[in-house]
């Protein structure tokens, strides 16, 4: 009976070890300590609420975009530390809209080329022109008449002399150019030496940008160094260039009479200012005049050819468009005899009440022993804030 017993407690143990051994060998701990953890299984998935990063590295969330360190923001302008894109100038834009005032407001008091102060006179700078288009010379006050809205004004003013004046001499650098500048560049120095010595001249070349490669200076040197030191690449921002070269003159020349020329090739394709826009801002009272030379001639789209002329005739400058690349340094010459040569005629604007308002001008000139002559300045100007 006793080794019965036996029997069964030997049996009854080796049945509880197999359990036991079984039990271990599927993954359960049937044993396991209170307070204690089990070990997750191996499965290669990270444990629910588990972060799975290291301590210091944020989860990517599956929106984020990889980006140089030194990549521009988007919609900036990718230009390199030093504002020169390649030129050794300084920026005047970088694709960005010209530093020019928008419509006045209410509110706008920051502008720049607004004209707030009082206005004394408005002064023209006029051209006159016999009927086989020579110049007239040695007129007298008496010869002339000036209209503002159409009604005859008194002149305050008057003289014909040869004048210091402030120049911008505004190049398109656009890729098509390549094979033009160096002819050009020598257009423009020829205009430079038929110039007044005393004359106030900067340079801005432009492509899609627009940059200051020379300030005003009287150095014939320091100006042929800035147009040689370019190179020609990119799209062409006209309009954009034109204004801030205008703005630059308004607030930094030294000398009354103003004076920009501009050499271009093609149409604008890129200015964040259209046709119209540029057209109001160069005809703020007592505005530069523009000369325009379009190179491609009858090859310039008739756009091209139509905002040249109409920039140039507004201002009272001319805008030319030589055959071929030989006449333009007959035309420099003759920009540079024609702005020598010119009657300075002033008077004192009407006040305008009301909303502003474009004042309409026109000259004309009488004198014996001439046949018809022709007048040519501005064709009228926007009115100063003051002075509405």
């Amino acid at each position: 009976m006793r080794s019965a017993n036996v029997s069964w407690v030997a049996v009854f143990a080796t049945t509880f070890l197999i359990l036991a051994l079984g039990s271990t060998l599927c993954g359960q701990n049937p044993t396991a300590a209170p307070g204690s953890q089990a070990a997750p299984a191996a499965t290669g998935q990270q444990p629910a609420g588990s972060a799975g990063a290291p301590a210091n590295q944020t989860p990517p969330t599956g929106n984020e975009t990889s980006s140089p360190t030194n990549q521009a923001p988007a919609g900036s302008s990718a230009v390199p530390d030093n504002g020169t894109n390649g030129n050794n100038g300084q920026s005047l834009g970088s694709g960005q809209e010209p530093p020019i005032a928008q419509e006045p407001t209410a509110n706008d008091q920051g502008s720049m080329f607004v004209f707030r102060k009082q206005v004394e006179e408005v002064v023209l700078h006029a051209t006159v022109m016999d009927e086989q288009r020579r110049p007239v010379p040695y007129l007298d006050r008496n010869a002339f008449t000036v209209y503002e809205d159409g009604v005859p004004q008194m002149i305050t003013s008057f003289r014909r002399e040869d004048v210091p004046v402030a120049m911008g001499i505004v190049i398109d650098n656009s890729g098509s150019m390549r094979d033009k500048r160096a002819e050009v560049n020598r257009a423009v120095m020829n205009l430079v030496r038929a110039s007044n010595p005393q004359d106030e001249i900067f340079v801005v070349n432009f492509s899609q940008n627009y940059y200051l490669d020379q300030d005003f200076t009287s150095d014939a040197n320091l100006l042929q160094a800035s147009l040689r030191q370019v190179s020609t690449r990119g799209s062409t921002a006209l309009y954009d260039a034109i204004v801030a070269s205008a703005v630059h003159l308004n607030n930094n020349a030294h000398l009354d009479k103003k004076i920009l020329l501009v050499v271009t090739d093609g149409q604008d394709n890129m200015s964040q200012l259209n046709l119209q826009e540029a057209t109001r801002r160069l005809q703020q009272v007592n505005g530069p005049m523009l000369f325009t030379i379009g190179l491609s001639g009858n090859g310039l789209q008739a756009t091209g050819r139509q905002a040249l002329q109409g920039l140039a005739d507004g201002t009272g400058g001319v805008a030319y468009f030589p055959d071929s690349l030989a006449q333009v340094n007959d035309i420099t010459r003759t920009v540079a005899h024609d702005i020598r040569s010119q009657y300075i005629v002033a008077y004192k604007p009407r006040k305008q009440g009301g909303k502003p308002a474009y004042q309409s001008i026109k000259v004309e000139a009488r004198a014996p022993g001439y046949g018809r002559l022709t007048v040519r300045t501005r064709t009228g100007f926007y009115q100063p804030e003051n002075n509405r």
